[in-house]
Parts: C-alpha cells; sequence; structure tokens
C-alpha cells in the first residue's frame, strides 16, 4: 500500500461565477444532504473569507445508519440511509445530485505541523520561491496509513522576522514556511468514499468535520484571536483551534450524544428511541430546585412488557451530568496535551447537536474556564427553522469550504499524490486514487 493517501481535491469556486453545489454531513447521528446556489457576493467583515451567498434549495435529512463513531461500520446501511438523504434533498430541489463534498469526523483526525525553508539569496521573494518553500513542507507530510484531508500554510518567515502573511515582493536571504496537515485513517476515508460511490455519486472533496463547523460557526475575529472550536456530535466531539485566521490545530474523542442517551436507556431501564426523546424534551446537565417535585414520563421495559411510571426530574439529570463532564473533561486534556491550556481568557465555541443540552454552556465555563457560546449555522438563506441550530453547522460549513479551498496547497501529482483540479473527470481521479492508494 502507498503511504501517500489523498481523496479528491477541489478547485476554488471563481469568484466572479454562480455555482451549484451539493454536500452531505455523515453523521453517527444523523445523515444531511444539502443543494444550494452560491452567488458571488461582496467581502463581509462579519463572516470573513466568504466569497458567495448560499441559498439552500433542497435539503433531506434521515436517522444515521452503518455509522458509529464517525465511521461506516456497515456499509449496506449507510449506503440506504445516504441515498434516502439525497433523495429526499433532489425532490425538495428539483435537481439531480452527481457529486457531494463530504466530511469526516471519525477515523482519529488529527493533525501534524511542518516547517521547511529555502535561500532567496537577498533578492525580492517571488511567486515561485513561495511555491517551492510550500512543495519543501508538502514533501515531508506523507504518513503510512494516513489520508491527508487538509494542507493549510499558516505563516512564513523571512530571515529573522516571523508571522508574515504573504511574503512576495519582500526581501531577505531565507524565506521559510510553516504548514499545518489535517489527516486521518486512510481506510475510514475510503471506506466513506465508497459509501457516497455506491449511491453513484462522485466525492468533490472530503473535509474535516470541525473545520466545517468552524467556517460555518465562527464570526468576526473569531478566527484571528485564538477560538477553540468543540463540535459535539452524536458519536464523536471534535476539537477545531482557531489562530490568525488559519485552523491551527484539530483533534477529536470518540465520545458524543449518544453515549448520554445509551446511559439513560440503561439508567431509567427504558428503550434507546424513549431515551432520545426524553434527553431531548427534558434533558439537562445542571440541575434546578424544581427537578425534585418536577416529574416525567417514563416507560420502562420490563419481563411483562412495557410499562408507563413518572420519575423526578432530578433522576435524569444525574444521569447526564456525568456524561457532560467527562466529555468536557476529555476536550480539556486534549487541548492541554495541544498547548492550549484552558484559562479564563479562552473563547470557546460550542455547536453540534449535543451543544442543545440545557446547562452544556454552564458546564463548559466550570471544565473550560473559557467564554463559551454556542454557534449556530450563520450567513445562510433557506435554512429551514428546524434546520437553523447547531446540529447543522457542519452541513452548512461544508458548503462554505469551495470558498477558502484556494488556501490550501498539496503536493503535485507527480509525487504520486491525487490532486483534483476540476479539469480532468471524476472516475479518472479516483481510479488513481485508488491505484495510488493500494
Amino acid at each position: 500500500m502507498s503511504s501517500r493517501l489523498m481523496p479528491p481535491r477541489m478547485r476554488p469556486l471563481s469568484t466572479r461565477k454562480t455555482a451549484m453545489l451539493s454536500v452531505l454531513d455523515v453523521g453517527t447521528s444523523k445523515i444531511v444532504c444539502l443543494i444550494a446556489r452560491l452567488a458571488p457576493m461582496e467581502a463581509s467583515d462579519m463572516l470573513r473569507g466568504r466569497t458567495h451567498r448560499c441559498q439552500i434549495l433542497g435539503i433531506g435529512h434521515q436517522r444515521s445508519r452503518g455509522v458509529k463513531g464517525g465511521v461506516i461500520v456497515d456499509m449496506e446501511e449507510a449506503e440506504n440511509a445516504i441515498r434516502l438523504a439525497v433523495d429526499a434533498a433532489e425532490r425538495m430541489a428539483g435537481v439531480q445530485v452527481e457529486s457531494v463534498i463530504v466530511n469526516m469526523t471519525g477515523g482519529r483526525i488529527g493533525s501534524q505541523h511542518y516547517a521547511a525553508k529555502i535561500g532567496v539569496s537577498g533578492r525580492a521573494v517571488s511567486e515561485s520561491d513561495i511555491h517551492r518553500v510550500l512543495e519543501a513542507c508538502s514533501s515531508r507530510t506523507a504518513r503510512q496509513g494516513r489520508a491527508v484531508l487538509h494542507s493549510l500554510p499558516t505563516g512564513y518567515r523571512l530571515d529573522a522576522a516571523r508571522g508574515i502573511r504573504d511574503p512576495k515582493g519582500m526581501f531577505g536571504d531565507e524565506l521559510g514556511a510553516d504548514m499545518h496537515v489535517v489527516s486521518c485513517d486512510a481506510a475510514a476515508a475510503r471506506n466513506l468514499m465508497l459509501a457516497v460511490e455506491r449511491c453513484h455519486l462522485g466525492v468533490e472533496a472530503m473535509v474535516s468535520t470541525p473545520y466545517a463547523a468552524g467556517l460555518s460557526a465562527l464570526v468576526d475575529d473569531e478566527a484571528e484571536m485564538g477560538t477553540a472550536l468543540i463540535d459535539l456530535g452524536g458519536g464523536t466531539t471534535s476539537i477545531g483551534m482557531f489562530a490568525g485566521g488559519s485552523l491551527t490545530h484539530v483533534d477529536a474523542v470518540a465520545v458524543g450524544g449518544n453515549h448520554i442517551t445509551m446511559d439513560i436507556a440503561r439508567g431509567l431501564n427504558t428503550r434507546l428511541a424513549d431515551a432520545e426523546r426524553l434527553k431531548t424534551l427534558y434533558g439537562a446537565c445542571i440541575s434546578s430546585p424544581s427537578d425534585d417535585r418536577e416529574t416525567i414520563a417514563v416507560t420502562q421495559v420490563g419481563d411483562d412488557g412495557d410499562h408507563p411510571s413518572h420519575l423526578p426530574k432530578a433522576q435524569l439529570v444525574r444521569i447526564i451530568k456525568p456524561r457532560v463532564d467527562e466529555i468536557l473533561e476529555l476536550t480539556r486534556d486534549r487541548l492541554t496535551a495541544a498547548g492550549q491550556k484552558p484559562h479564563a481568557g479562552l473563547r470557546i465555541v460550542l455547536t453540534g447537536g449535543a451543544s442543545q443540552l440545557t446547562g452544556v454552556t454552564e458546564a463548559a465555563k466550570r471544565i473550560l474556564l473559557g467564554q463559551v457560546r454556542v454557534g449556530r449555522p450563520l450567513g445562510i438563506q433557506g435554512l429551514p427553522e428546524s434546520a437553523k441550530n447547531p446540529a447543522f453547522s457542519a452541513a452548512v460549513g461544508l458548503m462554505i469550504y469551495p470558498q477558502v479551498t484556494g488556501i490550501e496547497h498539496f503536493e503535485p501529482r507527480g509525487a504520486g499524490m491525487v490532486q483534483a483540479t476540476g479539469t480532468d473527470g471524476y472516475l479518472a481521479r479516483v481510479g488513481r486514487w485508488l491505484k495510488d492508494s493500494f
């Protein structure tokens, strides 16, 4: 098997043209397909980096099947759920989807950082010098059994000057570059692509979930000043660190909202569907004085059939709180390991379905110490009310990704990687990728 694995790439959107786009958010709890028209727009200070206005034409969402911890565990079930979600979006939009941008949540997504430098002999830095130093970074990013999802230049150095955004035209002797590479297990990436392909759909690009959620939910200077985005999904909690306008670190822990549901089902002796309903309607991870007085209807499973009973809400809170604390403590440990020790000034944006639980913001403030807010998908027209919530941040972020993909830099195809330029056919791209990968 080749050590250099790369899913297909997409060309940046033309800032002058309108485009149709389809995206697929394959999560552990739900699968969402969005179809949208992207029209060029003026730059906005509120939503940085966006070049197009997004109008949703079709939306389909389906309870996820065949997915666990963000990875495919049953190909047939996953394929059927994807087909249903895409079919619903197609009917609503009145168009046929041919290819999608898809996200990767599981597969042990992680970050590596690379640096390289080249001599420029005291002359002005040219475009080809920048390309050369980025090539030098890219040539070191290959790792056995990993698929590269993003390759993001995070800054340049010119002699002793650091933190340079664009060194073009500047003078110096030595040009350096720093590169942030996001990768996942190659097998997980291949299985996700295969599930999509079995629905006769092409994969245009694969995007890490915390990056997509950040593109959708961060505003103003949050990506500039330094923010931890925590996407509380069904099977996975993923973390994206943003600073200096770039994604600087990603990580994930394989615990999420579905684990809370399982705890409720076990603790109250009820079915998973009933546990999910109780979590959605009454779930909280912060206790209130009325919890002991307030009762909730629970259908408990017994040897001789189901028994409806009434239990104090406090019992539900006592089950949910430890699991939410565990998720946030694991997140805190991952942030600390990445050199981002929680402190009072840290900006934290919570998103994903489980961020809607009552009291999560307070729990995050207590455990992560920072300034916490819940992030929703922003700047999108035509989203139904039911989708204007944190559970849809990653799906909407996949719509924004093609507007920023131009900042990424990948090793050229000649070096054994697949780089889709948008000029050759999808099947040719996948064919090359499979040939290079096995």
